[in-house]
């Protein structure tokens, strides 16, 4: 899928006027304006509304500019055959003349295996094939297959080898792989390992990547399936190398490849993309007075877009912005890190919308890219206005927590419960209700249960039934209580003490 995507991308890539207006005629599109627009159109189209329809009708357009050339010719020369083939295939080899005879008839000379095209990767660059892609074939009934395939290195390819620069301990810049994918001449192919494979370079067992342990339960854990690097174990002389291959043969059909590459680091894809994919500070602008014009049809008119300022993947602020060309959004990501990822476990995906994101579609953002140089640290997010300007978001949160400062009264903090000598609660206190003095809480502020720094106490048990139980029915209870130093605690209605509260 992400493939065919790709190789349909590059196909409108190459289309002239005449062909992207065709193209977004027959999906309903308009096919009006410059040829950066319709370009831009017709990848947006391919990316969101990929179909068989669709993808048919790019290749039928493609191939009326770039007609294939007549296989007949090929079919009948033998040479036009891979030698390595023959050592794989247990097929019998056509004769000399292109055909054979059987019972004094003549037989058509067998098909020629399909033509396999592995995608291109970013992190190899091909500089000569060693063994074209060959179909593995299967000896037996078995399970468990072998195939073997032999190549032998120029001097001039063993000299690249061994001149080569070290990129990382135990890897060189010029390197011999081993690539594996399915067999079909439709489109490009990516890796594809067959179960229980093993690599085996003149009687010598190569390294081929493990599986991926998943985090989430009940996923299977993923084999990224990568190029094996065979070079350790070649001859560098004009020795031949034997490749053998054991694979499970559960009826799928895999070929096999062998490349002379150049390895890049994410370093190095850095340096391309500022080099060749930075998009203006105007075209981004224009793209963003594109998304916010107003729309008649629509009800809802936009007047911003905010855009985060920090990197999704390692949720830290964005140092070098970069965003893929077919996808809809604004939002970036960080370029660096980006690639180290893809570096380290190769997905190519965006991490914004999650749709394919190929490192030729790679673009850096040179809008976004003055924004994060022009503001400060703390500033998290921004927002792009419908004239293409922006501003920062950061200054609405500050006015709200002032705003919010300002809008909220002050309190006095007032103790509930203050730990007396004794290590007891004044809810347990009886001398806590009424104060040093023992007599009743003066709330007025000026008595002495104002000066000390606790909050007042009072038994919320009491009601007016126990005062007046407590106080007497004459008229002279409060002469009694005034010339008594020490009354008698008053009678409750429980035999034992109520928790107490603080009233404020």
């Amino acid at each position: 899928m992400a493939a065919e995507l790709v190789e349909a991308m590059n196909m409108v890539k190459s289309f002239r006027v005449s062909d992207l207006q065709t193209l977004l005629a027959s999906m309903g599109r308009s096919k009006s304006g410059l040829k950066q627009d319709l370009v831009g159109r017709a990848l947006r189209l391919v990316q969101t509304e990929y179909s068989p329809e669709l993808l048919k009708n790019v290749r039928q357009l493609y191939e009326s500019r770039f007609p294939k050339t007549t296989g007949w010719l090929a079919a009948r020369r033998p040479e036009g055959i891979p030698v390595s083939y023959s050592s794989l295939s247990s097929s019998p080899s056509a004769t000399s003349q292109g055909v054979e005879y059987l019972n004094g008839m003549s037989k058509p000379m067998a098909t020629p295996p399909p033509e396999v095209k592995l995608v291109p990767l970013p992190f190899y660059q091909t500089l000569e094939t060693l063994l074209p892609p060959t179909e593995l074939i299967s000896q037996s009934n078995g399970k468990l297959q072998d195939n073997q395939c032999i190549f032998e290195l120029t001097p001039s390819q063993a000299d690249q080898i061994r001149n080569a620069r070290e990129i990382r301990p135990g890897m060189t810049s010029i390197q011999v792989v081993l690539r594996i994918c399915y067999t079909d001449s439709i489109g490009v192919q990516e890796d594809q390992y067959p179960p229980n494979i093993a690599v085996k370079v003149n009687q010598t067992y190569c390294h081929v990547p493990g599986y991926y342990p998943s985090n989430k339960p009940g996923v299977e854990p993923r084999r990224p399936c990568r190029p094996v690097n065979i070079t350790p174990c070649l001859h560098l002389s004009s020795l031949t190398n034997r490749v053998t291959i054991t694979w499970g043969n559960f009826g799928k059909r895999y070929s096999v490849a062998v490349y002379l590459v150049r390895m890049f680091t994410a370093a190095d894809l850095f340096n391309q993309l500022k080099l060749c994919s930075v998009e203006s500070a105007e075209r981004c602008r224009e793209r963003i007075q594109d998304k916010l014009r107003f729309d008649p049809e629509s009800e809802i008119a936009t007047t911003g877009l905010r855009v985060s300022l920090i990197c999704p993947l390692v949720k830290m602020r964005i140092g070098v912005p970069c965003r893929v060309l077919t996808c809809a959004h604004l939002q970036c990501f960080d370029a660096v890190f980006f690639l180290q990822m893809n570096e380290k476990k190769p997905t190519w995906t965006c991490p914004v919308c999650d749709k394919p994101a190929p490192f030729e579609l790679l673009t850096i953002d040179g809008l976004l890219s003055t924004i994060l140089k022009e503001t400060n640290e703390d500033i998290e997010e921004i927002e792009y206005l419908t004239d293409g300007s922006w501003r920062p978001i950061s200054d609405d949160k500050e006015k709200e927590k002032e705003r919010e400062r300002s809008n909220t009264p002050e309190y006095s903090v007032v103790d509930i419960c203050v730990p007396e000598t004794n290590g007891h609660s004044p809810a347990h206190s009886s001398a806590s209700l009424t104060g040093k003095s023992g007599g009743a809480p003066d709330f007025s502020g000026g008595g002495p249960a104002a000066a000390q720094p606790g909050g007042v106490v009072v038994d919320l048990t009491l009601d007016s039934s126990s005062e007046e139980e407590g106080g007497g029915a004459g008229g002279d209870s409060e002469d009694t209580e005034d010339s008594s130093d020490s009354t008698a605690p008053k009678r409750r209605r429980y035999d034992y003490d109520k928790d107490l509260v603080t009233a404020y």
